[in-house]
């Protein structure tokens, strides 16, 4: 009869192998895969165009499905309560984008013809400011250097651009697939409503009866983890937006409205989304006078403390338990590695991860409690409701 160590039992004994066996099956198929990527085009075009709706579906279930339960939990049937919310939300947008839509519109024509020019008047002020400051010594040098390193990029960029003409079929596909993003995502969403849970209990029934706990147990903290993030991100981006639009009006800053509403939009990235907003409103400001810099700067720190000290911990709590380090981390690996879509979605996707990893470590602590927990200081368990 075989017979094996402790630490072999406790590495699973002769499961080890097998799942030796199976990492080695996939890193194959994976090897094979790169060999023959092309035969899958089909189903990358497939997955391309079945993504962005399903993921836009899920963000909004997580703001609406609450608001569903409350409604069903005051005897209101369930579908008529999503057609409740959807009919009244779609009335609310109307009427929002029919009253606002003509300001809006006039003031992102402004700013974007007169933009340039914003930009234009910073620079000649600080080349001015430059040439005047105890830097003027250096400026020449500095311009001479910088003319003789890069004044190539107006070629640089003209190919750039050549390159840009020549994929306008990858813009049209990106129309195609917004597009039909825009039409599928309400019908997705729906179903989400109406099935949710009939659809995560239809899915526990196809596994084994063993795992349908554990599995059942990290949905579940999964959905609470993403669902809390996706609902207090987008209502502090929003409790930014006003709030700067208000301040922006009392300082009489110009473009007020499109300025709150890219920092808004910006906002649901934390922490690099709000440095990305106050550029454009530096700029305008800067070219306006250097007290509407000052009061621009009044502004956005008592917006900035009035969110880290209010709305914040108020809306999101401490649900993420992510550290500040952490989501800079994640988002600069994800926009690296996926683009916009990674920032955007890096955050949930790591607390998916975080659960997962937090969950299966979990089940290491339990398992080395049992076969070493004699010999030394057995881990501290939790209890299992706080294992996520």
């Amino acid at each position: 009869m075989w017979k094996s160590s402790r630490l072999m039992r406790f590495l699973g004994g002769r499961d080890l192998f097998y799942a030796l066996a199976l990492l080695m099956v996939i890193g194959v198929t994976i090897f094979i895969y790169t060999k023959i990527s092309f035969i899958f085009y089909p189903l990358n075009v497939i997955l391309s165009t079945i993504l962005p709706p399903v993921i836009l579906a899920f963000i909004v279930y997580y703001l609406l499905n609450p608001i569903v339960n409350l409604l069903e939990r005051l005897r209101i049937k369930r579908i008529w309560g999503i057609i409740i919310i959807i009919l009244g939300i779609s009335g609310l947008l109307t009427g929002i984008i029919m009253l606002s839509a003509p300001a809006i519109q006039q003031q992102v024509t402004d700013l974007a013809e007169n933009f340039p020019t914003y930009l234009n008047q910073m620079g000649e002020g600080i080349t001015t400011w430059l040439q005047n400051s105890f830097l003027g010594p250096y400026y020449e040098e500095g311009y001479n250097w910088f003319i003789s390193n890069f004044s190539d990029i107006p070629g640089m960029i003209g190919s750039y651009l050549a390159d840009a003409f020549q994929s306008i079929q990858n813009v049209a596909n990106t129309l195609t697939t917004a597009i039909v993003t825009i039409v599928t995502f309400p019908i997705i969403l729906f179903f989400l409503l109406k099935d949710g849970i009939k659809f995560k209990q239809f899915s526990l029934k196809l596994l084994p009866p063993k795992y349908r706990k554990d599995i059942n147990h990290i949905l579940h903290n999964m959905d609470t983890q993403v669902g809390s993030y996706i609902q207090g991100q987008i209502i502090v981006a929003s409790c930014i937006g006003i709030l700067l639009f208000i301040g922006y009006l009392i300082i009489g800053l110009e473009y007020a409205i499109t300025l709150a509403i890219i920092a808004a939009i910006t906002s649901v990235v934390p922490y690099l989304g709000p440095t990305i907003a106050i550029i454009p409103a530096i700029i305008i400001a800067l070219v306006d006078s250097p007290f509407m810099l000052v009061k621009l700067a009044i502004v956005w720190a008592a917006v900035q403390f009035l969110e880290g000290n209010f709305v914040s911990p108020n809306i999101m709590g401490r649900t993420m338990k992510i550290h500040p380090l952490t989501i800079i981390i994640v988002l600069l690996v994800a926009g690296n590695l996926v683009g916009i879509v990674g920032v955007i979605l890096g955050i949930p996707g790591y607390a998916m991860i975080k659960v997962i990893v937090t969950y299966l470590f979990g089940k290491f602590k339990h398992r080395y409690n049992k076969y070493f927990g004699e010999d030394t200081d057995p881990y501290q368990l939790t209890d299992e409701k706080k294992v996520d």
